[in-house]
């Protein structure tokens, strides 16, 4: 099925059912049904056959609109982290050449002096009256705009969306997802991970983001999506309360704020009182936290592996495999989980050969899910698509019954002193202190040592602590469980930590900040 086919039922067009709720509003699924009929028309209206339509804006309905309609269209959804600096925003609409912007208001206001040098934009579009070239409003509404059946219609196998693949290092580049790709991620989420009949579910990442595939789930099943504009604690807290939300999807980081902001509440228990099953998988789950809020919320937790190439997550590990590793299964909550229907994975060496059980090599995935490529990047492509595989860079291990465990990310093994430390291993033991919050280990260029260990801690915010106290403790806990190599040579107290929209700490960022700090400074 095409995207608007999946998320919506073809035969149930006047559904007064919610599709889409936010702080401020609920559209039905008939409403949504109908403005993905209206905006189809209007993306065949501002962009030729293939083209390119961006779209900058914060998470709402109309952007899921969007998201269906361009692909109905047979035009391709290039959406765009508004995060990123005007610079950014422009290098992105070069590369995917995107003749059409959609944006709302206030973002068109801070790219204003860099459009005119986007060398592909004609047109912008405003999600506010009055913004852009035209409207989305006065587009949508014209009578003159072809209807839906006019329109080159999207195939399965056609671009659907170009999404930045995760950043961390380097430049990002654009994975090419299909209407096919999207519906394997979702066909096998649903299999593995699958919402119940009465779940309302909570979708508090941004649109921008691959795991927006969730709520093509969620549609799908007919469940209603809550849809803050972005994330932050108190009004995703409120929110699940209004609405009584019953699932959500977050990252570790998110769990955290969430954890935090209950505990400052009068009636702490009466927070997030509905919620059953929480999903994550943007970063792997300190085990510490995983433990103290399947404690305190009394939820179960749902692992999915996954990365923007594989449209989703394609591995996952299941409420009940998170309450035997809470028991003590100690390799369970360690581990990404399972592949789900319709994915193989192969761990191989650097030239490619598979790996029997037990041995740590390259983690590489193999379903329709898989991406197309990256566009415009041929020599990207060729280089991480081979065969129908997916070489993904990071570093894992299958045992005997095919459960995988993720060591670490290729480039996240820091070389020291000749030995290989796993920084997710340094991770898990210092988020295992009960006053850090979030951590995040990375090696430092060191004239001795080749690259350092260093540990980036943030305190939690709740708990008092000095600070040469923290630091002391922590490195003593580092040195009883952890060979003297993996131990932390440099230890610094921050307020965050970079990340970006899926979550993940943004390590190559974090680097250049340590590149300015003192080598005597902080030292653990």
């Amino acid at each position: 099925m095409l995207l608007h086919e999946l998320a919506l039922d073809p035969s149930a067009a006047a559904d007064e059912s919610p599709a889409l709720i936010t702080p401020d509003d609920t559209w039905t699924r008939g409403e949504l049904r109908a403005a993905v009929t209206e905006l189809t028309g209007a993306a065949a209206a501002v962009a030729r056959p293939g083209g390119r339509i961006a779209i900058v804006a914060d998470s709402r309905p109309e952007v899921v609109a969007l998201l269906l309609a361009i692909p109905a269209a047979g035009r391709i959804a290039v959406p765009i982290n508004v995060r990123l600096t005007p610079e950014e925003v422009l290098d992105a609409l070069d590369h995917s050449g995107a003749e059409t912007l959609v944006a709302t208001e206030p973002e068109l206001a801070r790219l204003r002096s860099v459009l005119p040098a986007a060398a592909t934009v004609e047109t912008t579009v405003g999600l506010d009256p009055g913004a852009g070239d035209i409207s989305l409003e006065t587009l949508s509404a014209a009578p003159a705009l072809p209807t839906p059946t006019s329109a080159v219609p999207g195939s399965l196998d056609a671009p659907a969306w170009i999404i930045a693949a995760s950043g961390t290092t380097g430049r990002a580049r654009g994975a090419v997802v299909t209407a096919r790709s999207l519906g394997a991620a979702v066909s096998t989420t649903a299999a593995a991970r699958p919402l119940a009949d009465d779940d309302v579910y909570l979708y508090p990442f941004p649109l921008y983001h691959v795991s927006a595939y969730n709520v093509l789930h969620a549609l799908s099943r007919g469940r209603p999506v809550v849809l803050p504009l972005r994330f932050d604690a108190p009004t995703v807290c409120a929110l699940a309360e209004a609405h009584r939300v019953t699932a959500m999807s977050l990252a570790p980081t998110m769990l955290r704020s969430l954890l935090d902001h209950r505990g400052t509440q009068p009636d702490p228990e009466s927070v997030l009182a509905d919620l059953r099953t929480v999903a994550y998988g943007a970063a792997p789950m300190p085990r510490a936290l995983l433990v103290e809020a399947a404690s305190s919320l009394g939820v179960g937790f749902a692992q999915g592996y996954g990365m923007t190439e594989l449209s989703g997550n394609a591995v996952f590990l299941s409420p009940e495999h998170h309450r035997r590793g809470i028991e003590g299964d100690g390799r369970l909550l360690g581990a990404a989980g399972w592949p789900g229907p319709g994915v193989e994975l192969q761990i191989v060496d650097d030239d490619g050969t598979e790996l029997p059980s037990g041995e740590p090599g390259e983690v590489c995935v193999r379903g329709e899910q898989v991406c197309t490529g990256y566009w415009g990047d041929p020599e990207s492509t060729t280089s991480a698509f081979r065969d129908g595989w997916l070489r993904t860079g990071d570093v894992g291990v299958l045992d005997d019954d095919g459960l995988l465990t993720i060591v670490d990310r290729a480039k996240d093994i820091i070389i020291t002193g000749g030995e290989n430390v796993a920084s997710r291993e340094v991770e898990d033991v210092i988020g295992g202190h009960p006053l850090v919050s979030r951590v995040a280990v990375v090696g430092v260029a060191d004239d001795q040592w080749g690259e350092a260990v260093w540990a980036v801690v943030v305190a939690r915010p709740d708990a008092e602590h000095d600070p040469v106290r923290l630091k002391a403790e922590i490195a003593a806990r580092a040195r009883r469980h952890l060979a003297a190599f993996k131990v932390p040579k440099q230890m610094v107290l921050a307020e965050d930590l970079p990340i970006n929209a899926g979550g993940k700490v943004q390590k190559a960022e974090l680097r250049r900040r340590l590149s300015g700090v003192h080598a005597g400074a902080d030292q653990a």
